[in-house]
């Protein structure tokens, strides 16, 4: 098999050449096509990978190119990972947001719309290209935000594109190991949009084991998303909230938290030092990686552990991997006919009540060689319902804005959307977008 990975000179990339050259199972991927619009991060990220295949025996072949059709020519499937302006574009969603006072991440909130207001047509850009070239490949989606722009994708892939995040995977496995239990034999009750959801049931040989999760502080203590919240409050949720509700549920003090360094400033930081010591040291390259992705990994969302008192993460956090295992693991279930269940965003059609069919919403879904197929979820109590279809609307009228080039349906996007109070402020943020993020500018001129 042939995998393309678009966004090949990304900093995770080493992650999924890693798993493949654990995937012994057949057919296994032969070939890895790396596509990035920056040479010298391809360069930098080929480094890396052959001190990775080092001691392996036939390892994936890489190739890179920057040239999109020849990076999906024969394809079987792709990997799409792009970032659509970069790691400055990211510090310009945080910042533009957060001196108007709002909350600054990148893909919640107001930051969440200017990045996918400028990916999208991207992203849809790469979707025709897909289907003229390699229309029998699949796409795997972790282009952020991802639910918005899988669900521009569909526009033209229909089922054959399929988003992924790893933090419902976290969320499951954390819960099932404070409860002793095998994450693998469990069956979660997770329903939400990408990085808005709540677990709402776990269970284990047939009988739901949250309720008794959620009774026990000594068990709750052991969660990281439950130290974040508080016990209390997810209590009164009756659910564990995904990471990213602590923006919504936290919003004053994520707005306070936000006042220093932002998280993309650091990673921008960390990550021009890992490129430029991978080009001048190829063969420290390797070492270098790995030292930048133990400080990437260790700081996540610290901002917020550090308001809350949640303390560091785990070291079994750390080293149980994220969104490159969902996508092998999905890649393996459609090629090898692997029958799995997953969290996966794809068309609801009508597994959660109350929202759009088209809508595309992150929730357990049925995975074999046909592709993905959503299942059912329970009626969901009106402040989770409200809150995601209130954020769902923001996402197809952001979609429609990238798509169109409006500047007033931009401004409609972000003015809905729950944490942007404001329709003076909605303007203020498209012009403050604007002139920071040309590839914004570009979409929207004026």
């Amino acid at each position: 098999m042939r995998l393309a990975v678009l966004g090949g000179g990304g900093f995770r990339v080493p992650l999924v050449y890693g798993a493949l050259l654990r995937d012994t199972a057949e057919p296994r991927v032969e070939e890895v096509v790396l596509y990035d619009v920056s040479p010298e991060r391809l360069e930098a990220v080929s480094h890396v990978l052959r001190g990775l295949a080092a001691g392996h025996d036939a390892p994936p072949a890489v190739r890179t190119t920057t040239d999109l059709d020849t990076a999906l020519r024969g394809a079987d499937f792709v990997f799409s990972a792009i970032r659509v302006g970069g790691l400055a574009g990211r510090t310009a969603d945080e910042r533009v947001a957060l001196e108007l006072g709002l909350v600054g991440q990148e893909t919640t909130g107001a930051g969440g719309v200017a990045y996918g207001l400028r990916t999208v047509p991207v992203a849809v850009r790469v979707a025709e290209r897909v289907a003229a070239l390699a229309p029998d490949a699949w796409v795997i989606n972790f282009t952020n935000p991802a639910g918005m722009v899988t669900e521009a994708m569909r526009r033209v892939l229909g089922d054959r594109v399929i988003g992924i995040c790893d933090s419902p995977l976290g969320l499951v496995r954390r819960a099932a190991a404070a409860l002793g239990l095998d994450p693998a034999r469990v069956s979660p009750g997770y329903v939400g949009l990408n990085h808005l959801g709540w677990l709402r049931g776990l269970t284990f040989e047939g009988r739901d084991v949250l309720p008794r999760l959620l009774a026990d502080d000594d068990l709750l203590v052991r969660v990281e998303e439950a130290r974040l919240f508080g016990p209390d409050w997810v209590r009164a949720l009756g659910a564990l909230p995904n990471e990213y509700l602590y923006y919504y549920y936290f919003t004053r003090e994520a707005v306070a938290a936000g006042s220093g360094r932002t998280r993309g400033e650091s990673l921008l930081e960390q990550q021009d030092r890992f490129y430029a010591a991978a080009l001048a040291r190829p063969a420290e390259a390797t070492a270098a990686w790995a030292r930048a992705r133990r400080e990437r990994d260790s700081t996540y969302m610290a901002e917020a552990r550090d308001t809350t008192g949640a303390g560091e993460r785990s070291a079994a956090d750390l080293e149980a991997g994220g969104y490159e295992g969902i996508a092998l693991a999905l890649m393996a279930a459609i090629a090898r006919g692997e029958p799995a269940t997953m969290i996966l965003n794809v068309r609801n059609g009508t597994a959660v009540p109350g929202l759009p069919e088209e809508a595309v919403v992150e929730v357990p879904c049925a995975v074999g060689a046909a592709g993905a197929r959503p299942l059912a979820t329970g009626p969901l109590p009106g402040p989770f319902l409200g809150l995601m279809q209130q954020v769902k609307a923001v996402e197809q009228t952001a979609i429609e804005a990238a798509l169109t080039g409006s500047s007033r349906l931009a401004v409609a996007a972000f003015a809905q959307h729950p944490l942007v109070d404001s329709v003076t402020t909605a303007r203020l943020l498209l012009d403050g977008y604007r002139a920071r993020v040309p590839e914004l500018a570009a979409v929207f001129p004026s």
